[in-house]
C-alpha cells in the first residue's frame, strides 16, 4: 500500500485502500497497524484533519478493529 507521509508527532504516514476498505497508519514508534472496513469518508475526514492524532484517536483506534504488523 502507498503511504503519504503526515506532519504528526504521533502518526509518520498513512494510506488508504479504496478496494479493500482498509486503513494503514506508520505511527512514529515504527508500528505499522491496518484498520479493516473503514468508510472512504472517515478517510477523507481523517487526511483533512488539523491534527491527525485527535482525528484517529477519536474516529478510528475504537472504532474500527486494527491488527499490527510485523516486519520480517
Amino acid at each position: 500500500m502507498n503511504r503519504r507521509s503526515i506532519v504528526s508527532s504521533m502518526i509518520l504516514s498513512a494510506g488508504y485502500d479504496t478496494k479493500e476498505s482498509m486503513l494503514e497508519i506508520e505511527f512514529s514508534d515504527g508500528e505499522v497497524w491496518q484498520y479493516f472496513d473503514v468508510p472512504a469518508s472517515i478517510w477523507k475526514k481523517f487526511i483533512g484533519s488539523d491534527s491527525k492524532g485527535r482525528s484517529y484517536k477519536k474516529t478510528i483506534k475504537y472504532q474500527y478493529g486494527g491488527s499490527k504488523l510485523t516486519m520480517v
